[in-house]
């Protein structure tokens, strides 16, 4: 399953522009062995549905679906893997609606009372009986696939670039110590609201200067634990791909949600390796070419937990660019 967020697939409406973008998820939980997900009742359309709403300015498309579950159901949980947009029109032109499953781990759900004031868990087959939008059959249904395959309950390995730093042509002291330049401090920041999307909380990073300061505002905010490693620095991968190579292979062990920050120079041989988890379909879909990632941009591989710590879904995102 590949997800490259900003771009949807269009199928049905090829070449038309999309008037109006959203984001949302299905939440989900596995009780005594039964699959059951939770639709929302909106009162304002009388409808049965997903909690999801429009993007606000200033925000990526996960970003939102995180804000929109947040708000009106009172979950405060991390994405899981994407699952297809829907397409259909609205007054304004075509509208899309990203969405991802959501694992409700005893939560408490509290609808806002306005937009949603009654919500319902059922069997994904009871839930699509009851959906007022036939296009929100398709998520579900992608999700439920998921399910059978045991490929729904995954954990986050998310790969990043550090953010702009200051030209190599511009610093005389040492390659380790050059920091980011403005505009990668502000990248730094979107970095964090983005990490926040799926909640890791280890972080495993270059400790040189432009790496570090890339994942600090997130490892303060959401008090993750940073492991230093030299071996993703650029001048020990130049010298040893293999051991940067185990380091990424590490990260698959403890099962937890993960983040590894590097360099450019590095992104060959953590792409190869994570690409030894995927099957050839998402293998393929991984960058091939340098640069590979922009500053501040991450790939985001959902590994399965029960299905031999294989990776079952990619996504390729950018923080939000002012």
């Amino acid at each position: 399953m590949k997800s490259d967020t900003p771009i949807a697939d269009q199928t049905d409406h090829p070449g038309e522009p999309i008037a109006v973008t959203a984001a949302g998820a299905i939440p989900w939980r596995v009780t005594k062995g039964t699959l059951e997900v939770l639709l929302i009742h909106r009162p304002k359309y009388d409808d049965w549905s997903w909690p999801k709403g429009k993007l606000d300015a200033g925000e990526t498309i996960p970003e939102c679906a995180v804000r929109e579950i947040r708000e009106e159901i009172g979950l405060k949980a991390a994405l899981g893997i994407p699952l297809p947009p829907t397409h259909y029109h609205v007054a304004a032109g075509l509208k899309v609606v990203h969405y991802w499953a959501t694992q409700v781990n005893g939560s408490i759900i509290k609808p806002d009372g306005q937009e949603v004031d009654a919500y319902m868990w059922a069997a994904p087959d009871k839930a699509a009986r009851f959906l007022s939008n036939p296009t929100d059959v398709g998520p579900l249904q992608a999700l439920a696939k998921a399910h059978l395959n045991g490929e729904l309950e995954t954990w986050p390995l998310i790969l990043v670039r550090h953010a702009k730093a200051k030209p190599r042509s511009s610093w005389t002291k040492a390659e380790g110590s050059r920091p980011l330049a403005v505009t990668g401090l502000r990248q730094a920041l979107a970095v964090e609201r983005l990490l926040g999307v799926w909640k890791p909380l280890r972080i495993v990073s270059s400790p040189w200067a432009r790496c570090v300061s890339t994942i600090a505002p997130y490892a303060k905010s959401a008090g993750a634990k940073v492991k230093l490693v030299e071996a993703l620095t650029e001048h020990h991968h130049q010298r040893s791909p293999k051991k940067t190579a185990a380091i990424v292979e590490g990260l698959f062990d403890k099962q937890r949600g993960v983040a590894l920050c590097t360099h450019r120079p590095a992104l060959p041989t953590v792409l190869k390796t994570l690409g030894g988890r995927m099957g050839p379909e998402l293998h393929e879909m991984l960058p091939a070419q340098d640069p590979y990632l922009a500053p501040g941009e991450m790939i985001v591989c959902h590994v399965a937990r029960g299905n031999g710590q294989r990776v079952v879904a990619v996504e390729q995102i950018k923080p939000f660019d002012d």
